[in-house]
């Protein structure tokens, strides 16, 4: 592939405005609640409002009295059978309830209203059991054991879709209760590391479960085909492809069978994989009519995949000289009622930013009786990255060494090695740490009494995925762009401009289409920070093929050698003379209608990449705490990335400042409380509390470009990596302010205003 430094690009690297941005500002997207369908019923669910607890009896007398109800849905209703064993094939409970929020019984009516109506009648006796709620009391051997007999197997990748780097070793094999899984790696020789350790710090940190807060709540339109046992779901989704596998396998249906449509989302962050699509498909074939099922934001909160509580014990020794030595890391990841594989990334990461030759890492993943987790933008990476930066911070300023310094002096380079032995692909960490240090807001850096600057790298690894695109030139002028990826992020603002650049046209002449499971080309899912680095190369590919015949028509055409032609803003002419040009309408036209010519002008690319790109960035913020109130604001947030090579800056530094604000979050405001019986404290946008425009920073960005030796155009994935500092950076600026540092986030004003006023250190 071109690589950015070899070819100065006419349209790739400019700015280009989201191209659906109009249609999302006006309200003329069309969202998965928008759709209507003749003869279209409503399902609306009523969740567990126990964790744990036998179901006596369901009565759904009363409900289905309700004018406008057809009827009310149980487990032993549905048409499918199907082993529980995920938080996607967990329909509707069985005789036993297992989390808090758990879909227990659906009703169907004519109408939304009816549908809430009816749920209010519907009468469940429950016989409430010991939950496991606590993942510390979980392992206890005298604790009760959610899966005596080991969590069901379903044959399914979805777990597999956003979260998991692939080992061939580290399996623990001890046995302990309620651990569904864990790894342990080691290197070198950690006790030896710690005795030439000249200052050792250690920790205990923790995070608590953080829900995405994407602004459109889930929803699904499942349309069967009682005749042909097809199933059409309409969905808000992240991969297509993969949740149409997933359903398949769930509801006992042949892939060719279940077609997914991916509607406009409101947002996923690496929730949006199916968690309510089987069910809403189970429901739609139990009943034989087309089923809309959309869930409140209070459900939402109850019964998605938030990311994990994490525990993480970290000890960590380095030398007077500033030398690290040694890293021993114990992690415990709350991983809900059913399996969701997070160890890899964990272990991976939290050995992997720095050079360590002595290290001990494991994770155990523990059951409770709380929802499933799943991912949430770069998963696992923000929580090491708090307990490793913030110990990292701590030996900086015991040894006396400047913070920045102390990292670039450790910091790993490409060919090192991550937490799980494995070599890093080439990074540029070391590029944004000294991008960072020439930086004016490090380098003038100040502030007044009680201010404080923190900072903190983050790393991923990236992933990647076989991918396909078609490219066709039609009579009409346009270029088409055929795709079966997601758009998410904007990512299609950026595949016109790699179509533009190979075909010199104009990127408004460029249109993508956006296929389904069955018109589309194949695409990975829109997670892990892959979409841009594994289809960039499919879309350029498409088009360079389409260009190659587009210039033999040409030939043809002008009877000139293909040497002899230019293309310039959609024309190709013989060089010198560009007013006797032909435009591509016309030439595509030529192509359509010429019997004995080339046929239509179409092409397709296909990719599939072998190495992966790591994602590294360097932050920086500067806060302001009121001694008062405790309450802590960011003035000032510089966030340097390692991007490879900004098809779109536009669309770059959107992914970047929405990061930040996410990061913010994570480490000032967002958590999801549960009490002893495994009830969710706060379930709606008024009591979870996230980041507002107003207290959320003026961001500054900087774009390293580090080409990827393997990527298209030297791209490198950018979805995940502008999250995962911006805890550690708070955590690290706060302790800068007042000398408190905190092993927990988030850090509310009410725990700072009590530690500030206990140690008078302000």
């Amino acid at each position: 592939m071109k690589k950015p430094q070899s070819k100065k690009f006419y349209y790739l690297g400019s700015r280009l405005p989201l191209i659906e941005g109009i249609e999302k500002i006006s309200g003329s997207s069309k969202y998965t609640a928008d759709l209507h369908f003749e003869g279209m019923l409503y399902a609306r669910l009523l969740l567990s409002p126990y964790a744990s607890a036998k179901i006596i009896s369901i009565n759904k007398t009363e409900a289905e009295k309700i004018d406008g109800v057809i009827s009310v849905i149980t487990s032993k209703d549905l048409i499918i059978s199907n082993t529980m064993a995920s938080r996607n094939s967990a329909l509707l409970a069985h005789d036993e309830v297992l989390f808090f929020g758990q879909p227990v019984a659906a009703i169907i009516a004519k109408n939304a209203y009816s549908a809430e109506d009816g749920l209010e009648k519907i009468v469940i006796e429950y016989e409430p059991k010991e939950a496991v709620i606590d993942m510390n009391s979980a392992v206890l051997d005298k604790t009760k054991t959610i899966w005596p007999k080991g969590i069901p197997k379903l044959d399914s990748d979805i777990s597999d879709s956003h979260s998991v780097v692939k080992s061939k070793s580290g399996k623990s094999s001890e046995r302990i209760n309620n651990v569904y899984a864990s790894e342990k790696y080691q290197r070198g020789n950690l006790e030896k590391g710690l005795s030439a350790a000249d200052i050792i710090v250690e920790h205990e940190y923790s995070i608590l479960r953080i829900h995405q807060t994407y602004m459109e709540p889930h929803a699904v339109v499942a349309v069967p085909d009682p005749f042909r046992r097809n199933l059409t779901i309409y969905t808000g989704t992240q991969g297509q492809f993969l949740i149409r596998n997933e359903i398949s396998k769930i509801l006992g249906l042949e892939k060719d069978k279940v077609r997914i449509i991916p509607m406009t989302m409101g947002g996923g962050f690496g929730a949006k994989y199916g968690i309510y699509d089987s069910l809403a498909g189970a429901l739609a074939l139990t009943v034989k009519k087309t089923i809309q099922l959309i869930i409140s934001r209070s459900e939402d909160f109850q019964s998605t995949t938030p990311s994990p509580e994490t525990n993480i014990f970290l000890k960590t020794g380095a030398t007077n000289a500033g030398v690290l030595t040694a890293l021993e890391a114990k992690i415990s990841v709350d991983s809900g009622v059913f399996g969701f594989p997070l160890a890899s990334l964990f272990v991976s990461l939290i050995g992997g930013y720095y050079k360590i030759e002595n290290t001990s890492i494991e994770c155990k993943e523990i059951n409770t009786n709380k929802p499933q987790v799943g991912a949430y933008r770069a998963p696992a990476a923000p929580q090491i990255t708090f307990a490793l930066e913030s110990n990292i911070d701590e030996l900086a300023q015991n040894l006396e060494i400047d913070p920045l310094e102390f990292r670039l002096m450790n910091a790993v380079d490409s060919g090192d090695l991550m937490g799980n032995n494995k070599p890093w692909p080439h990074h540029g960490l070391k590029n944004c740490l000294e991008t960072l240090k020439q930086h004016p807001m490090w380098v003038n850096r100040s502030k007044k009494q009680n201010e404080g600057i923190g900072i903190a790298i983050g790393g991923w690894p990236s992933f990647m995925g076989p991918a396909s695109a078609i490219c066709r030139i039609d009579s009409d002028g346009k270029v088409r762009i055929h795709v079966g990826s997601v758009d998410i992020s904007g990512v299609n603002s950026s595949f016109v401009l790699v179509a533009a650049e190979e075909l010199s046209i104009s990127p408004d002449q460029i249109e993508i289409i956006q296929g389904d499971t069955l018109t589309g080309p194949f695409a990975p899912n829109s997670g892990g920070s892959q979409i841009t680095y594994s289809v960039a190369g499919a879309v350029s590919d498409s088009a360079r093929e389409v260009r190659t015949k587009l210039l033999k028509l040409a030939s043809d055409h002008f009877e000139a050698s293909v040497e002899d032609l230019e293309i310039s803003k959609g024309c190709i002419s013989v060089k010198g003379v560009p007013s006797q040009g032909a435009s591509f309408a016309e030439l595509a036209e030529i192509a359509q209608t010429k019997n004995g010519g080339p046929g239509p002008l179409m092409g397709q690319g296909n990719t599939s990449q072998e190495i992966n790109a790591p994602g590294f960035t360097v932050h920086m913020a500067k806060i302001a705490i009121d001694p008062d109130t405790g309450i802590v604001k960011p003035i000032e947030y510089l966030a340097v990335h390692d991007v490879g090579f900004a098809l779109n800056p536009t669309m770059v530094e959107g992914q970047i400042h929405g990061g930040v604000g996410q990061g913010i979050g994570i480490g000032l405001h967002e958590s999801m409380d549960y009490d002893s019986e495994g009830h969710l404290m706060r379930s709606s946008f008024m009591d979870y509390d996230f980041p507002k425009a107003d207290n959320l920073p003026n961001v500054t960005t900087v774009m390293i470009h580090n080409p990827s030796p393997t990527g298209p155009y030297g791209v490198r994935g950018i979805g995940e990596p502008p999250i995962i500092p911006g805890g550690a950076v708070i955590a690290n600026a706060i302790r800068d302010a007042t000398g408190i540092r905190f092993e927990e986030l988030p850090i509310r004003s009410e725990n700072l205003w009590q530690k500030l006023n206990s140690s008078k250190q302000i």
